[in-house]
């Protein structure tokens, strides 16, 4: 029989689509306020995706990555995913959405992002939060799987995400 023992402590990474781009500043302080200052922020890209937010977002939304320097335990996801959809409540005008959050965790095998979408792959959580494996690290990249997201399977996601990888094991090195 194993033996449980405590998780390993994961990046928190939040994948932000905003259509409201002169709030972005408010926008990372409301979410180090939360999560403890940043320590990544990727340059905006246009999110050409899918037209899926278009309607209640408009039609110029732009992505950005933002990861954190305090490491998270695996198993507070979904507390984290509770409270960034309270933080885009808190950005929300005439009840329509201009900030989407998608909060993940990364380790050094995996990024697992948050969802309030069951699918018959995303594993429940709990209060209607599941979690979905949406990348491997295998052979020194990130591999997208069958049900991966067209974003998360591009390029200049998985070149983003390679690079906070890259901070995460730092991160680990200096706490041994």
């Amino acid at each position: 029989m194993g033996t449980a023992e405590d998780f390993v402590k994961e990046k928190l990474v939040i994948g932000v689509l905003i259509s409201v781009p002169e709030k972005k500043e408010k926008l990372i302080n409301a979410l180090t306020e939360k999560f403890g200052q940043a320590d990544y922020v990727s340059p905006p890209m246009d999110f050409t995706f899918t037209d899926y937010y278009n309607e209640e977002m408009g039609d110029k939304i732009e992505r950005f990555f933002i990861s954190f320097a305090d490491l998270v335990d695996p198993s507070s996801l979904a507390e984290i995913k509770l409270v960034t959809n309270s933080i885009e409540d808190s950005f929300a005008e005439n009840g329509k959405r201009k900030i989407n959050l998608d909060p993940g965790i990364l380790s050094v095998e995996s990024f697992i992002l948050a969802t309030t979408k069951n699918n018959g792959h995303r594993i429940p959580l709990k209060k209607g939060i599941y979690a979905e494996v949406t990348l491997m690290f295998v052979n020194r990249q990130f591999v997208p799987l069958q049900w991966t997201y067209a974003d998360y399977r591009s390029e200049d996601y998985r070149r983003i995400l390679t690079e906070i990888r890259k901070k995460y094991k730092e991160d680990l090195k200096r706490q041994e």
